[in-house]
C-alpha cells in the first residue's frame, strides 16, 4: 500500500477569540469618549463619515474605511454633526506576528472584502442572540437557534478579511493624520449642508446652490458623492424627506401643507419623491410600524 505523508496547513493568522460584533446606525451628533482595551479593535465606515482619535492622532474616515485599533491603543470616535454615520465595530483576539500590519493604519476595503463582512455580519446575527446595536454589549450570547458553524464561518471571513487586506496593502495607504484637501472638502461640506437646511423650505436647483456659494458644480458634486455616495440635490432631496417625516411624525400639519412648506410644486409630486426616497408613500409612512421599530435593537443591516 502507498504510504502518504499528510502536510500541516500553516496558519499565518489565527483568531483565538471574538470579543464584540456591532452595526451601529448613529445619529450626526453621537460621540464616544474613549475606551482602551487588551484585544484588536477594527471599525468600518458603511456610510457617511466619522472623526476617529487613535493615540494621540485624529483622523477623518469615510465610507469604504477600515482603522484598526491595536491593544491597550486609546481610542474614541464622534460623528461631525452634520452627516450620521454607520459603523461595523469588530474586536477579537489575535496574537499572530501578522497582525502587526494594521499597526497604525488607515485601508480601504474592496469588493471581496465587503462581501466578506457582509457575510460576518450576518453569521453573528445567526450565532448569538446579542444585539447587534447594543455598545453595552460585554459578552456575546450564544443564540439557541443559529444556523450550522456559524461561530466557525465568522472566523473563515474575519481570517479571510485580514489575509486579503494584507495581500493588497488594502488599497490604500498609511495616514499619519487628516490631508489638507480632505480638510477642505468638509468645510465646504459643511458650508454647503448649512446652506442647504436655510432653503429647506424653498425650491432651489444646483445652479442656485453654485451661485450663492462661489462653487464650481463639478467640485462640489464631487464632494458630496465622497461624503454621501450622491449627488448634492439626492442630498437636499433626502434633507427635505428627513422634514417631512417629522411633519408628519408630529401630526401638525396634512400632505399638502407639508408639500407646501417644504417647497414642492405640488402634493403629487411630493408623494412620489417621498416614495422613491423612502419605499412608501407619505400615507403608507404614517400608518406603519415603521415609526415605531425605527429605532428597535437587532435590526440586520444592509451592506451598500
Amino acid at each position: 500500500m502507498t504510504q502518504f505523508v499528510g502536510t500541516k496547513l500553516k496558519q499565518e493568522i489565527v483568531i483565538d477569540e471574538l470579543m464584540t460584533v456591532h452595526y451601529f446606525e448613529y445619529t450626526s451628533n453621537f460621540y464616544f469618549p474613549g475606551e482602551a482595551h487588551d484585544f484588536w479593535e477594527f471599525l468600518y465606515v458603511d456610510k457617511g463619515l466619522v472623526d476617529v482619535t487613535a493615540g494621540e492622532t485624529n483622523y477623518v474616515l469615510k465610507k469604504g474605511d477600515i482603522i484598526f485599533h491595536k491593544p491597550y491603543e486609546f481610542h474614541s470616535l464622534s460623528a461631525n454633526g452634520i452627516v450620521a454615520p454607520n459603523l461595523v465595530v469588530v474586536s477579537f483576539k489575535c496574537t499572530s506576528r501578522a497582525m502587526h500590519f494594521f499597526e497604525n493604519k488607515i485601508l480601504r476595503m474592496g469588493d471581496t472584502e465587503r462581501v466578506l463582512l457582509g457575510r460576518l455580519i450576518e453569521e453573528a446575527s445567526s450565532a448569538f442572540s446579542s444585539p447587534l446595536d447594543d455598545p453595552d454589549t460585554k459578552m456575546l450570547e450564544r443564540s439557541e437557534t443559529g444556523n450550522f458553524a456559524s461561530e466557525q464561518v465568522i472566523r473563515a471571513c474575519l481570517e479571510l478579511i485580514l489575509i486579503n487586506l494584507i495581500r493588497t496593502g488594502g488599497t490604500g495607504e498609511e495616514r499619519v493624520s487628516s490631508t489638507i484637501r480632505e480638510k477642505a472638502d468638509l468645510d465646504t461640506f459643511t458650508k454647503i449642508v448649512a446652506y442647504l437646511n436655510k432653503n429647506i423650505h424653498n425650491k432651489i436647483t444646483l445652479n442656485d446652490v453654485c451661485r450663492d456659494n462661489m462653487c464650481g458644480c463639478s467640485f462640489l458634486q464631487k464632494v458630496f458623492r465622497e461624503k454621501t455616495g450622491g449627488g448634492v440635490m439626492e442630498y437636499f432631496g433626502r434633507m427635505k424627506v428627513d422634514f417631512a417625516k417629522q411633519y408628519i411624525r408630529e401630526g401638525s400639519k396634512n400632505f399638502t401643507e407639508i408639500a407646501n412648506e417644504l417647497g414642492y410644486s405640488s402634493i403629487h409630486y411630493f408623494s412620489r419623491h417621498f416614495k422613491k426616497v423612502t419605499g412608501m408613500t407619505p400615507s403608507e409612512y404614517s400608518s406603519s410600524v415603521k415609526l415605531v421599530t425605527d429605532n428597535q435593537k437587532g435590526r440586520l443591516p444592509r451592506f451598500e
